[in-house]
């Protein structure tokens, strides 16, 4: 629908009784700091943590199981690793801080924000040592499992 005079689409509340309140509540909602508000909120469930789940590879040399962990963004003193015989477990702590304030235009914003992500991986065989080595090198997480020796049987044949 157009306005016959000036030729522009009119909104719908134009006609309404209420277009003066929705004319002044989309200007409010606008507005700093309100509409850095409604952006943080959108931006939270756009992406609520830098991983929802850790992503993670696992792959055996001759020498040993290497678990392979991709953590981008995060310091090694936010990184917990536990385990036991079957399992390995990978947890991330990660707190962010951001404080910001401009007086000209009379606004402060202090975010401050705890992720945790956590995950197990179940290793293909029981580990019987504790000699586990970790590494972290430009946001990859490398878990360093040295592998058993395995006794062979021999078969007998006079059973």
């Amino acid at each position: 629908m157009k306005d016959e005079k000036s030729d522009k689409p009119i909104r719908k509340y134009d006609h309404e009784s209420f277009g003066p309140l929705m004319k002044s509540m989309n200007e409010f909602f606008s507005q700093q700091p309100i509409k850095r508000l409604l952006d943080t909120i959108d931006d939270f469930f756009e992406r609520p943590f830098p991983f929802a789940s850790i992503p993670v590879e696992m792959y055996e040399t001759d020498t040993e199981l290497i678990i392979s962990a991709e953590i981008p963004g995060i310091k090694k003193e936010q990184i917990d690793i536990e385990y036991s015989e079957r399992y390995v477990t990978i947890t991330v702590n990660h707190v962010e801080e951001l404080e910001e304030s401009n007086e000209k235009k009379q606004y402060y914003v202090k975010k401050h924000s705890y992720n945790k992500a956590s995950r197990t991986v179940a290793l293909p065989y029981p580990i019987h040592t504790n000699n586990l080595n970790a590494s972290y090198v430009n946001g990859v997480l490398k878990i360093r499992i040295p592998k058993q020796r395995r006794r062979k049987i021999m078969i007998d044949e006079s059973m």
